[in-house]
């Protein structure tokens, strides 16, 4: 017990008081060694001697046992609540009354036993019928890919905004915090397109200004030329959504190939991964189909500007006259219309 770190420093300390009368030592001398009066040094020998290493431990607390089983409480909580009280969950006060109890003691039993009745969250069943089969083969492409293939996982974020606000920053002060304007301007957006290698964790981005399948396309090509044929029959398994962008005008899946030095063209596999609302499907080349692929130069590879800004269009100004009316168009002559600031407010 003494040389324990686990042990209760209450309890290691009586254990010492023991071990020091053991080697005969005074209980004045153990007092002073352990840092405890000396009627505590023979109350704690007095208890080993009469009932051994049990005696050591404490005696069980004063008070009423509880009467109160907590394991009630989340029984009840776990039942809906009566039509009369108009509620659909249960709160700690509420319950209370229901049971004739205080509601800190329900409030414990909802610690002790990991209970929140506030807490909701929401849930999804598929009604797809093969659902369960396309799932495991995708999970198993993950966990478990074929020889010499590489497996990534294919996605993109588009409308990335670049904001800016309307006027710098106030910078904090002792009792106010960092203060910006709600309004703010876009200087444009960008597409995102990455593919994660599950393996390693690599990750191959590029950004683009439009998010169509020219874009994807070229990213596949990027995809293609970042892991080059080893010549030992590499494959690239790519994961993806079923996207618009992912497939061709004509509605097939696109397939992006490589020409290595022998003749033979390394296909990545497409496996289509659904999300929230989109069908989860798979394309297959059927048997004895020539092989599809595209020839990619080996051109130099074109850097990818941080953010290809997209100005928008300013509109025109607008302006009124004294009488709250829109003017002409600029170059078309008016007697009415008078370009001259206005000191009075519009009707």
């Amino acid at each position: 017990m003494t040389r324990s770190s686990s042990v209760r420093a209450g309890l290691a300390q009586r254990a010492r008081i023991v071990l020091l009368a053991a080697e005969g030592e005074s209980n004045t001398a153990i007092a002073a060694k352990v840092g405890v009066s000396r009627p505590t040094v023979i109350d704690w020998r007095n208890r080993y001697a009469a009932e051994g290493i049990a005696g050591l431990d404490d005696d069980p607390r004063s008070g009423r046992p509880r009467t109160i089983d907590h394991r009630e409480i989340v029984a009840q909580t776990l039942r809906p609540p009566p039509k009369k009280y108009g509620v659909t969950h249960w709160s700690s006060r509420l319950l209370g009354r229901h049971l004739g109890i205080s509601n800190g003691t329900v409030a414990k039993a909802w610690r002790d036993y990991g209970v929140a009745p506030w807490r909701v969250e929401t849930f999804k069943f598929s009604t797809d019928p093969e659902l369960v089969a396309k799932v495991t083969d995708v999970v198993g492409l993950y966990l478990a890919p074929p020889e010499n293939a590489i497996v990534l996982c294919v996605d993109e974020k588009s409308q990335i905004q670049a904001l800016d606000r309307t006027a710098p920053m106030l910078p904090m002060q002792p009792g106010l915090p960092e203060r910006r304007t709600h309004h703010y301007k876009r200087h444009g957006t960008t597409t995102l397109f990455a593919a994660l290698e599950i393996a390693t964790g690599k990750v191959t981005g590029a950004c683009k200004p439009r998010h169509r399948h020219q874009e994807f396309l070229a990213f596949l090509k990027q995809v293609a030329r970042a892991y080059p044929d080893t010549g030992e029959g590499t494959e690239l398994h790519l994961v993806m959504d079923n996207y618009a962008a992912h497939k061709q005008a004509r509605g097939g899946p696109r397939l992006v190939g490589r020409q290595p030095a022998h003749p033979r063209p390394l296909l990545p596999d497409l496996r289509v991964l659904a999300q929230p609302r989109r069908g989860l499907v798979r394309h297959h080349r059927a048997p004895g189909d020539p092989p599809r692929h595209v020839q990619i130069g080996q051109g130099p590879q074109r850097q990818d500007p941080r953010l290809r800004r997209r100005l928008e269009r300013p509109l025109p100004p607008l302006r009124l006259d004294k009488d709250g009316r829109r003017g002409p168009q600029e170059g078309q002559p008016s007697d009415h219309f008078k370009h001259e600031p206005l000191g009075l407010p519009f009707r």
